[in-house]
């Protein structure tokens, strides 16, 4: 079969000139509006001719105007007129026609007024799409970066419309700041995380992602766009905290004294585009005790137990530093551990102090060991008879500084214990109990001494009173 032929002749006037204006207007590309021309055109005929069989719209740049073709086959025995043609209808519009080929036969494109609003839907939609298209290839590179507009309206949901210019951003509620309040007009910026192919804005920002004080600081901080001091982490409580780990891959260049500014100059003015969040920055150490030491700052650490298998840290402070330490409403060691990736729990030196005699008392009692060897296991990690028996008996035998028979016995006794369901926390709960009966019978006892001796007292009174 041959290609398909196609008449020249006359359609639609002067459209070149259009298409060439809204190109300028749109930034959409002029192949990208004939295209979505031709195929409003072949809508409309379709819609007023759908049963003339196969048709086509051709866009002419040379004359600038569309031609509409309907295909018919080359025919020796005619059937249906509306799809084909004889020999000799064909030879009129190709010499060389030959039965079965395709041949364009051009038609008059004057649409009644239903498949004119077919073209115009189509045409409305198709400059939509295009123009979205040009929106995503423009602004997909730029996913990352930070992006200011003007407010132009709050929807009735509470997501932000920001005006960019040639099209329109979105903070949806869920990324905004709870405590922030915006208003038409004022200049916002966000966080560029995502774009959309789908209906509505495409321009996705956040004002609540970490990265958002991350590019504060990038923007602020020469020494960051230089490479020298670079930030490692961000864990935020928008609109209320944030804490930043930097590291500096200078020596003489101070990497948290570079965030801060001179007189604290460049985290004011982040602070002031984040409207008043507190900002903590602390400096990041590959010895992750050191760094979690600098992560739950401004509180003073006293020491630091370290629960490898279990990804856990427990935090030992002063009495007087722990409401500092934990923060309010748990806020700050919430923050340093998000920052740190371990699960952090703070204690203070006198809660640290009873659950270690606590755990020692109850290896002393289940095993039947002295405190210097229940001391010795507490501070290997082996704080109930649960972790003894946890690991494998070669595994246990390691542990430095005591016999091995002696640690083969114990080792012993521990899995016996759990295998006749004995549990430390039963025995600590034991062990608290006692210590409080104890007390309890202390205070009686004292109670009783108290009021013989006021007894005494007021009947040597009375008697030198008789005297």
């Amino acid at each position: 079969m041959k290609e398909r032929h196609m008449a020249a002749g006359d359609t639609l006037k002067e459209l070149d000139r259009v298409l060439e204006i809204v190109s300028k207007e749109k930034n959409i590309a002029k192949e990208k509006l004939v295209e979505v021309v031709e195929a409003a055109i072949l809508t409309a005929a379709r819609k007023k001719w759908g049963h003339l069989g196969e048709m086509e719209a051709h866009y002419d740049s040379e004359k600038g105007e569309v031609e509409l073709f309907q295909f018919k086959t080359v025919s020796e025995n005619v059937q249906d007129e509306n799809i084909e043609m004889t020999m000799d209808e064909a030879r009129k519009l190709d010499p060389e026609a030959q039965v079965g080929d395709s041949l364009g036969v051009k038609m008059d494109a004057k649409f009644g007024r239903i498949a004119a609003q077919a073209a115009k839907q189509v045409i409305v939609q198709k400059l939509r799409d295009a123009e979205r298209e040009v929106v995503y290839n423009e602004f997909k590179d730029r996913i990352g970066e930070l992006i200011t507009g003007v407010v132009r309206r709050i929807e009735k949901g509470g997501d932000i419309i920001i005006d960019l210019g040639r099209t329109e951003a979105i903070i949806p509620r869920n990324e905004q700041v709870p405590a922030e309040r915006y208003k038409n007009g004022e200049r916002l910026q966000g966080y560029f995380f995502e774009i959309g192919r789908g209906g509505g804005p495409q321009i996705i920002l956040s004002r609540s992602h970490p990265m958002f004080v991350k590019r504060l600081f990038e923007i602020e901080t020469p020494e960051i766009s230089e490479g020298i001091v670079e930030i490692k982490g961000v864990a935020r409580d928008p609109g209320a905290r944030t804490k930043i780990a930097v590291y500096s891959r200078d020596s003489d260049v101070d990497p948290v004294g570079a965030c801060v500014g001179r007189k604290g100059s460049r985290v004011q003015t982040v602070v002031q585009e984040l409207r008043g969040e507190k900002i903590d920055i602390v400096q990041w150490d590959d010895e992750t005790a050191k760094f979690v030491c600098n992560a739950i700052a401004p509180a003073e650490v006293s020491r630091i137990i370290i629960k490898e298998k279990e990804h856990k840290m427990e935090i030992v402070v002063p009495d007087d530093q722990l409401s500092l330490a934990i923060g309010k409403k748990g806020q700050n060691v919430r923050l340093a551990a998000q920052l740190t990736g371990w699960d952090l729990d703070v204690l203070s030196e006198s809660r640290i102090d009873e659950l270690t005699s606590r755990h020692k008392a109850a290896l002393t009692k289940v095993l039947g060991v002295d405190d210097g060897t229940a001391l010795v296991l507490y501070g290997n990690g082996y704080r109930a008879i649960e972790d003894i028996a946890g690991v494998s008996e070669e595994e246990f035998s390691e542990l430095p500084g005591m016999d091995k028979k002696r640690l083969g016995e114990i080792y012993a006794k521990a899995s016996s214990a759990i295998a006749m369901g004995v549990a430390t926390s039963d025995v600590i709960a034991e062990i608290v109990e006692a210590a409080e009966a104890l007390k309890r019978e202390q205070a009686a006892e004292a109670a009783k001494k108290a009021a013989a001796t006021a007894a005494q007292e007021t009947v040597t009174t009375e008697t030198n009173e008789e005297k």
